[in-house]
């Protein structure tokens, strides 16, 4: 019989409704398999206790300690006037700090009999203060007998797994349900090849799982993860693999462009030579183009490196072919700016059919969701007649009244901003000489990815990598100013934003919020430190900060804004004044994040720029610097010097590498979110798995995965595989990797 069965049985037959409920509510985890791969945290050596001095406030934490002192009070209360109220107090100590419990009413009488001087036990609850001391109210505990044999049974012997654990369920509780389920292991089965882990010496799985949660030395748990990453790693590439694997056998159209056709005429009229990484890039493309099976292709690059233009090439050489590329931007103002920096570039290329255009030219169509009615219809009339060679637009694009004549290529502008069903729902409008065939895909991404995290999460595109600036690119200044700590160095900034202006140029000021909606109170934190104070205040917003600049600081100066929340058209009128330099500043919000281009803009300000990411801060700050004059930005922060906010103001102040940036980011964030689980709310299927750390491990098991999938595509002859990829695979995560 098939023995997979065990694994997943529901919790609730083994543990009971009630547990099974509370597990499933809180953790997530719905079958044995589930728990015996929720993994110990940490672990808590006998006889080396936690430190009490480093306890995180309001965090649920598990301790191990000896009871020092335990005094029972009584006092008069609403409930209890004549003095029969109940207070046990009892200090706690690990030799490096002491911790107050503390037990109400009722609770008193358990505790008060079993926790008394010289006890140790395990101790969970939530970590408070209350007079200015540190303390556990009503915590659960667990009591360590000494060093008898049901102590040491319990929690074999020398290591206590400390479980990630929430406040309906402490990490002994949990502990002692996997305990149950742990004769189940045995009948784990193995997702890695024999071959696999026999050349690698990674241990079975049934073993590892006994050794991560009842180990009985260090080497054990060492062992247990080596093995337990690879699991990790190697299914994620398995299934990342089978997914290279079905690309490569759907059908698309060759697109080889004409010798001295639309492509040749462009590259001809550019003001500059390509660099030599825009130069490789291309003929890689190319290469993909021309090929029998879609491409599949991700280009990231610095900041500035010239992904448009590279993707802006290989657009026209399937326009060459007799095919239309179609270009997908995120947001209205970036498919305008799109549109608008493509014409420009192209010139009279960009005019077919019409008077004055180019031999070879071509249409580019402008496609949003508020364009007038006339405007639409002819737009969509150029799109199915094979008019337009390009179009440029928003989902707009993906409506079922747009129809293509031969879509050929589809350019994903910023990836991670489009659902999968609506990449999905642009690829099945690709037919071709009356069939349907997959267009080839390019998926640009403005922010730096390492290249673990590129292996992980694009696994499924080739990649192509832009690290060269482009000539006449200028350095841009960054500095933190701690508006709190020096609030005469805000002055000056203000003063640098009018000698810029005043030196011909213009600036930008960013703030994270609009302004006219209401403050959410949930954002705001607890006073008392300066740090709350600072994360207590609604983020500044646009609207208030354009008024009081253009009354104060910047008094004189053509002051407007920009925001995504106005109408298109107004959009639009205010990038076009900003662009051709009738405005001197632009207050915005981070609409003008990616893709937006004036070269004449060399300052820019972001105020409260603490409430914003390292990777967004980077990509904000590539907006200036764009011409021969060198670009200043300035991070405005009320943090106080000690706060964590100003060590990544500080990091992003101190490297312009966005390749750097990005790995600073990734380790200051969970590592769930590089697998997309921050928006979806569900666990991260990465579990011990260290994106950044464990770079060789991915790497490896990128190369056997390729292997396997290439000698076994169905893997049929590995069920354990087949299993631990449909338990990896559910339908949403399923989605999240299906990028192509």
């Amino acid at each position: 019989m098939d023995p997979v069965p065990a694994l997943q049985e529901p919790l609730k037959k083994v543990l009971g409704p009630a547990t099974a409920k509370v597990m499933a509510e809180h953790l997530g985890l719905h079958t044995v398999g589930d728990l015996l791969h929720h993994y110990p945290r940490r672990y808590e050596e006998r006889g080396q206790l936690t430190h009490l001095a480093d306890l995180p406030m309001d965090e649920h934490v598990t301790v191990v300690a000896q009871v020092a002192d335990a005094r029972l009070h009584s006092f008069a209360s609403a409930k209890a006037p004549r003095g029969k109220g109940q207070r046990l107090e009892v200090t706690i100590t690990d030799g490096s700090g002491r911790l107050q419990l503390v037990f109400f009413g009722n609770g008193v009488h358990k505790p008060h009999k079993e926790l008394l001087p010289g006890t140790r036990a395990m101790f969970a609850g939530k970590v408070s203060v209350f007079n200015r001391r540190l303390q556990l109210a009503h915590p659960a505990y667990e009591l360590l007998k000494g060093d008898g044999e049901e102590a040491i049974e319990t929690w074999a012997g020398a290591l206590i797994p400390i479980y990630p654990a929430t406040a309906k369920l402490e990490s002994w509780k949990i502990g002692k349900a996997v305990q149950t389920v742990l004769p189940s292991a045995q009948e784990a089965l193995d997702p890695l090849p024999d071959s696999l882990r026999a050349g690698r010496g990674l241990l079975p799985l049934p073993e590892a799982l006994l050794k991560i949660h009842r180990p009985h030395t260090k080497a054990d748990i060492a062992d247990a993860r080596a093995r337990l990453k690879w699991d990790e790693a190697f299914v994620l590439q398995v299934a990342l693999a089978r997914r290279r694997h079905t690309d490569a056998l759907l059908p698309a159209v060759p697109r080889v462009p004409a010798a001295d056709g639309l492509l040749t005429a462009f590259d001809d009229r550019l003001p500059f030579t390509l660099t030599e990484g825009q130069r490789k890039v291309s003929e890689e493309i190319f290469a993909d183009l021309a090929a029998t099976h879609p491409m599949h292709r991700l280009l990231q690059g610095e900041v500035g490196s010239g992904k448009t233009l590279v993707a802006l090439r290989a657009m026209l050489a399937v326009v060459d072919a007799g095919g239309q590329a179609a270009l997908l931007a995120p947001t209205e103002v970036l498919a305008q700016q799109h549109h608008r920096s493509v014409t420009e570039m192209m010139g009279e290329l960009a005019e077919g059919g019409m008077l004055g255009g180019a031999e070879h030219a071509t249409k580019v169509v402008l496609l949003t969701g508020s364009m007038g009615t006339a405007a639409r219809r002819q737009a969509l009339l150029d799109l199915v007649t094979g008019e337009a060679g390009v179009v440029i637009g928003t989902h707009a694009l993906i409506e079922d009244k747009v129809q293509f004549h031969d879509l050929g290529l589809v350019v994903v502008d910023e990836q991670h901003r489009f659902g999968v069903e609506q990449r999905d729902a642009l690829r099945g409008k690709a037919h071709s000489r009356g069939e349907k065939r997959s267009p080839h895909l390019l998926v640009m991404t403005a922010t730096p990815i390492p290249r673990t995290v590129a292996m992980t999460v694009f696994g499924d595109l080739e990649t192509s990598v832009l690290d060269q600036l482009p000539a006449g690119r200028s350095p841009i200044a960054t500095h933190v100013v701690p508006a709190a700590d020096k609030p005469h160095f805000l002055s000056r900034a203000w003063e640098r934003v009018r000698e810029e202006v005043g030196a011909g140029h213009q600036a930008y000021v960013v703030c994270p919020r609009i302004g006219d909606e209401e403050d959410d109170p949930k954002k705001a934190g607890k006073a008392g430190s300066p740090e709350d104070e600072a994360e207590k205040r609604p983020p500044l917003a646009v609207l208030d900060v354009a008024g009081d600049l253009d009354r104060g600081p910047l008094k004189g100066l053509k002051v407007e804004v920009l925001h995504g929340r106005m109408h298109p058209d107004d959009k639009d009128a205010v990038m076009r004044r900003f662009t051709a330099g009738e405005t001197d500043v632009l207050v915005a919000t981070t609409v003008i994040e990616v893709g937006v281009n004036v070269p004449n803009a060399t300052a820019m300000v972001i105020m409260d720029a603490d409430r914003f990411g390292v990777s967004q801060l980077h990509q904000l700050r590539g907006r200036v610097g764009r011409g021969s004059a060198p670009g200043l930005c300035l991070l405005v922060t009320e943090m106080p010097e000690a706060a964590p906010a100003r060590a990544r103001l500080a990091a992003v102040a101190s490297t312009l590498d966005g390749f750097e940036l990005s790995r600073i980011d990734l380790e200051q964030r969970r590592e769930g979110d590089v697998l997309g689980q921050a928006q979806s709310g569900a666990r991260s299927s990465l579990r011990v798995l260290a994106v950044i750390e464990d770079e060789e491990v991915i790497a490896e098991a990128r190369e056997e995965a390729a292997a396997v999938v290439a000698a076994d595509p169905e893997l049929e002859r590995l069920p354990g595989l087949r299993t631990a990829l449909d338990a990896l695979l559910d339908e949403e995560r399923e989605q999240y990797l299906e990028k192509g």
